[in-house]
């Protein structure tokens, strides 16, 4: 990249790749989800972990794409929506930290479904741009309450 990039400029490529990913993985009833665009949301050896259980599930963009296209292609998983709520990013130098906090709405198996969660997204600037280096959440549960991010 020539020059320097503002602060500005970086959070605005940071809040365009958060929402492309929560875009990627989200699809109405009779839809598709474009989870092939995750691949150029990252790094290569990207990682996501998801961390509602123990052990924390730790997945490759492609180990977190399979299982998900398998209850799709299967017919179980008809619709999901995933958006952020609120947000907090902070930003040093060539690192970047999002905190989100997020709702997701499925319907699996005719089943809908509702879960709130807080998601931590690295970023790291590369000579093309910004992208996802790990995510990493946490779903709300009993004694787990999601706070209020603006």
């Amino acid at each position: 990249m020539a020059g320097e990039e503002t602060d500005g400029d970086a959070m605005t490529q940071i809040a365009s790749l958060t929402d492309a990913f929560f875009r990627a993985v989200s699809f109405q009833d009779g839809g598709r989800p474009e989870y092939s665009r995750i691949h150029e949301l990252f790094i290569d050896r990207g990682l996501l972990i998801k961390n509602s259980a123990d052990p924390p599930t730790v997945s490759t963009v492609e180990e977190f794409i399979a299982p998900r296209q398998a209850l799709v292609e299967a017919g179980q998983l008809t619709s999901f929506r995933e958006a952020e709520l609120g947000h907090r990013t902070d930003i040093f130098g060539r690192v970047a930290h999002r905190l989100s906090t997020y709702v997701k709405h499925a319907v699996t198996d005719g089943t809908p479904s509702e879960i709130r969660g807080v998601i931590s997204t690295q970023f790291v600037q590369t000579s093309t741009g910004w992208l996802i280096s790990s995510m990493a959440w946490d779903d709300e549960r009993p004694g787990l309450t999601v706070p209020e991010l603006r």
